[in-house]
């Protein structure tokens, strides 16, 4: 009876520790006398095979000769290291990860601002040992009980400020543990998630494995500290973990009463080490999963122009952005090719050691090269979006790009999508120019790919967008309660204005204190406003507004201010047949009799005064009660003529001027 074998997906090297055994490869082809600093992985099969094509490991820079090529492994290096290179003329060939010298980036820069670097890892590790190199005073932490025993030694690390980052093959477990620790306990701790995305993948798939399968293969060298941890991660989830090196080491008794078996490698396990056990296996008679085959071969997979791809950006140049697709190609993006923004630049779209979904347009076996496209997937995938979008009724976002005859042009996710004039959400015979370089959302209503036409609706989101602010604002109206609202419209006796979906109408009365012949003196049409709900009916759908801020009593300030017999400069806002009405203070005006108008008899106010004039009065009576005032221009110019005799006349006593 055959048994179930089933092959992590990202089993084998990582996109680093490829790239590095690829360099030091080529370089050996190129003739170059090329040595390594240090193993280039943990794989002893694979420094053997490396020294087979001429290319030795020396233990320093001090090692080197000159002008001879040495390869800086992907655990990464000081720049002391690099320093000492430089001295003794070697040519170096980097082949630090990625990820790893983003590390000493952050490490470098944060001692340049102050911070305390803190470096949760394996003390002893290359890669650690690196990244110290980078700043003058590191620290650092194995887990969580170390971090919290250098706090404990030292309370004063709780208030200094940290930058923390993880050695980029530690656990989760162990990484979060030491982040919620300085979360709870520091107060200035900075934190930068470095844990290789590849290592955590291969770890979680590791464990699934473990949970599903009778026996787990941990294959790798065992000097390689990810393949130990895979080996710690799997053990408490399987009922037997075996530590394979190669196919030589595989136990056919172990292996023989297991309904099924997990394989899992280390990032340092070349493909043929695990072919070679995939080999063995089969002389076993072992039932081998189609997915395990096609893993095994992923190395030697050919492409086909329209693949859909996945792999990680390696390097970039001015030109083109390089991608490690994890085959025998190399994967290479035209700059042209990476989006449709004319706007964007390279460096805010893409870094070193992101992972990247692109499409393949053309395929060179000859010279191992794919030309990938990150703009045709894009677009392949907006389509998608839209189909769905169309079938699920659901909103989505775009740019209007042009007026067009009829409508109006939205680029969604780079696709282009018609908008009629009918559909537009203006007002009839409005420019269809004033939506231009708008953002708008919109539902879409047909698509058609083979006709590359989409037709969409903005009008039909704004009025679900409406209704549901609407029935929002009616379960929430209270009298006194205030609005934030834009002014819709102008009539003579008011304006209209949005409060969310709702229009209300603020009375000409409620607008000012100040009295005024139409709504235009005080708002326009488009302006923000503060109002308040006055009242409402629901059953009507009305809602009265006001303005007037009615904590400031224009009765009030008036009484403060002015008394019987105090003159007033005032402003004519009203001429009656019987008088003419003034504004004492905004709010408050004050009657002038027509027979107080002037010191003769008089037609008619307009005679003497005009609307907007502005002219002295005296007060000569408040009706509190009533809120009433009566001013008199008569009586100012009768005591004008009282205090002022003509030539040749001294008033007497009591007030009347009598001839020598």
């Amino acid at each position: 009876m055959g048994r179930r074998v089933e092959l992590a997906r990202s089993a084998g090297f990582c996109y680093g520790v490829r790239r590095a055994v690829e360099l030091v490869q080529q370089a050996a082809r190129s003739e170059a006398d090329c040595v390594m600093l240090g193993p280039v992985i943990h794989n002893g099969q694979v420094i053997a095979r490396l020294a087979d094509e001429g290319v030795s490991v020396i233990g320093s820079p001090e090692e080197a000769a000159a002008g001879q090529t040495v390869l800086i492994r992907s655990h990464g290096e000081g720049p002391e290291t690099y320093r000492a290179l430089e001295e003794r003329g070697a040519v170096v060939l980097d082949a630090t990860c990625p990820n790893v010298k983003r590390i000493h980036e952050i490490v470098a820069d944060a001692e340049k601002r102050g911070r305390q670097p803190v470096i949760i890892g394996a003390r002893d590790h290359p890669e650690v040992t690196a990244i110290a190199g980078w700043c003058s005073h590191p620290v650092v932490l194995e887990g969580p009980e170390d971090f919290a025993d250098w706090l404990d030694r030292s309370p004063e690390h709780r208030n200094i400020p940290l930058t923390m980052v993880s050695q980029t093959t530690s656990t989760r477990e162990i990484w979060d543990g030491c982040t919620e620790k300085a979360k709870k306990e520091c107060t200035n701790a900075e934190i930068f998630d470095t844990i290789c995305g590849a290592t955590a993948k291969r770890q979680r798939e590791a464990q699934e494995l473990a949970l599903r399968n009778e026996v787990m293969l941990v294959i790798g060298d065992p000097r390689s500290s990810n393949t130990r941890r895979l080996a710690e991660l799997c053990e408490p989830l399987c009922r037997k973990v075996l530590r394979v090196e190669t196919a030589k080491d595989l136990d056919r008794d172990s292996l023989r009463a297991a309904a099924s078996i997990g394989i899992t490698a280390g990032a340092s396990t070349p493909a043929w080490i695990i072919k070679e056990v995939y080999d063995k296996m089969s002389e076993e008679n072992m039932e081998i999963e189609e997915s395990f085959a096609e893993l095994l071969e992923k190395s030697i997979k050919t492409l086909n122009t329209g693949d859909k791809v996945t792999g990680v950006v390696v390097n970039i140049t001015p030109t083109e952005i390089q991608v490690d697709l994890g085959t025998k190609h190399a994967g290479y993006i035209p700059v042209s090719e990476l989006t449709d923004d004319p706007n964007a630049k390279v460096e805010d779209l893409v870094k070193v050691g992101d992972e990247i979904e692109t499409y393949v347009m053309r395929v060179n076996d000859q010279e191992g090269v794919v030309t990938l496209s990150k703009k045709r997937l894009d677009t392949m995938k907006s389509w998608e979006d839209i189909e769905q979008a169309k079938e699920d009724k659901t909103p989505v976002e775009g740019v209007v790009t042009e007026e067009n005859k009829g409508g109006i042009v939205v680029s969604v996710k780079g696709v282009r999508v018609f908008v009629p004039a009918s559909q537009s959400g203006l007002p009839r015979n409005a420019p269809m120019s004033e939506l231009v370089k708008k953002n708008v959302r919109l539902r879409i209503t047909e698509v058609n790919r083979a006709r590359h036409r989409v037709v969409g609706s903005i009008r039909a989101v704004q009025y679900e967008e409406r209704a549901a602010a609407a029935e929002k604002v009616w379960a929430e109206i209270e009298e006194g309660k205030h609005y934030t609202g834009v002014v819709k419209s102008l009539t003579s006796y008011g304006a209209f204005v949005d409060i969310g979906g709702v229009d209300g109408m603020v009375h000409i009365s409620e607008l000012s204190w100040s009295r005024i012949k139409h709504p235009s003196e005080v708002v326009s049409v488009g302006d923000t406003v503060d109002v308040y709900v006055i009242s409402f009916d629901p059953e009507k759908k009305k809602i009265s507004l006001g303005m007037k801020d009615h904590g400031e009593d224009p009765w009030a300030k008036f009484i403060s201010t002015y008394g019987i017999g105090d003159v007033a400069n005032v402003k004519v806002v009203k001429l009656m047949t019987f008088g003419a009405f003034a504004e004492i203070v905004p709010g408050v005006d004050g009657l002038i009799h027509i027979s107080q108008i002037a010191d003769h008899r008089i037609e008619k106010p307009g005679d003497v005064l005009s609307e907007g004039q502005k002219v002295d009065a005296k007060i000569i009576d408040i009706d509190t009660e009533n809120k009433k005032v009566s001013l008199s221009i008569r009586a100012l110019l009768e005591d004008a003529r009282y205090e002022e005799p003509e030539e040749g006349e001294e008033p007497d006593e009591a007030g009347e001027s009598s001839e020598e």
